[in-house]
This record gives C-alpha cells, sequence and structure tokens, in this order.
C-alpha cells in the first residue's frame, strides 16, 4: 500500500522539544465509580482529564439490564467496545448483538440504543469523542427520572442526550 506523501495530522498543541512527564495511570483494581443493582462504570479518561480530548469509560451491566432507550447527540460522538458478554445495540437502523470484541461506532447525530437482554453480566467500553462531562450523567440520570418525564428531558438535553421519547409527543 503507498501513502502520501504528506499525511495530514492535527495541528500540534504541544510547541516542547523534549516532551513532558505528564502520563497517567489507572489499576485494573481501581473500585468502579458508580455501582447500583444494575451495574457499575469505572472512569477511565474523563472530560477534564483529557482536557476534552475524549471520555471513556467501563461499563458494567448486569443480566437484564436496561441500558439506554433509543436517542442521539449534537455534539459528540459515542462508540461500544464489548469487552465481555453479549450487548444488544440499536444501529439506528436495527438491533445486533454484540460479543467481546465487537465494536459500534454512532457518528454525531446517529441513533443509537443499548441493552443486556441475557442472563449473564456483560462488561464494555464506551467512548465519547469529543470529552463531555458525563460524569453528572451517569451519576444522576436515575434520581432525576424519579422527579418526572419534563425535567428528565431537561436533564437529557443539558447532557447532550436526546432521546426519540422525548419528542414523540412534539411530533404527533
Amino acid at each position: 500500500m503507498s501513502y502520501p506523501e504528506h499525511l495530514a495530522y492535527p495541528k500540534p498543541r504541544y510547541h516542547g522539544d523534549k516532551g513532558e512527564v505528564n502520563a497517567t495511570f489507572r489499576t485494573s483494581s481501581t473500585p468502579p465509580d458508580i455501582s447500583s443493582s444494575g451495574g457499575s462504570t469505572h472512569y477511565l479518561a474523563t472530560d477534564e482529564s483529557t482536557g476534552g480530548e475524549f471520555g471513556l469509560y467501563k461499563v458494567e451491566l448486569g443480566a437484564r439490564s436496561a441500558g439506554a432507550k433509543t436517542h442521539f447527540h449534537k455534539a459528540m460522538s459515542e462508540s461500544f467496545y464489548v469487552l465481555s458478554g453479549e450487548l444488544e445495540l440499536y444501529n439506528g437502523e436495527k438491533w445486533v448483538t454484540g460479543r467481546e470484541g465487537d465494536f459500534l461506532y454512532v457518528p454525531v447525530g446517529g441513533l443509537h440504543a443499548f441493552k443486556n437482554v441475557t442472563d449473564e453480566p456483560m462488561s464494555m467500553l464506551m467512548l465519547f469523542s469529543p470529552g463531555g462531562p458525563r460524569e453528572e450523567y451517569f451519576e444522576r440520570v436515575a434520581e432525576v427520572a424519579q422527579r418526572g418525564a419534563e425535567e428528565l428531558k431537561q436533564f437529557r438535553i443539558r447532557h447532550d442526550s436526546y432521546f426519540v421519547e422525548d419528542f414523540e409527543s412534539e411530533a404527533e
């Protein structure tokens, strides 16, 4: 395979000559940042820790976990990489079964959803690009859902999550 002589990389953002010691390391034994009866979430790389470049989360869903209904994002893409188990993924057109090593990329504006319909737990990586402050969303969505549909809708919108169900009655 031949490559063009001038490849287009992003413009440099680091302008030093020697590099810096600035990497972060998180051990696999670090406990999850959020745990509930339905699963857990590990904040591997947050919007804050990456300077807004991306957000990376390890999500573990218990058996028969609802996941997220059909929605899209206006500001970021979302990607799913299945580490173990099975996950039903909606790609905007149909449901597909993701298994260990499977990957789904959802561009900005792409409809998507996910759920665990099996009797076994599963684990995946979720990547948001560019990053966004997803932690508040993960930590508070269940609580806000108890307050009613309109407050949940506004919370979701504030977190760049546009759920189809929130806008169905407006379309009628």
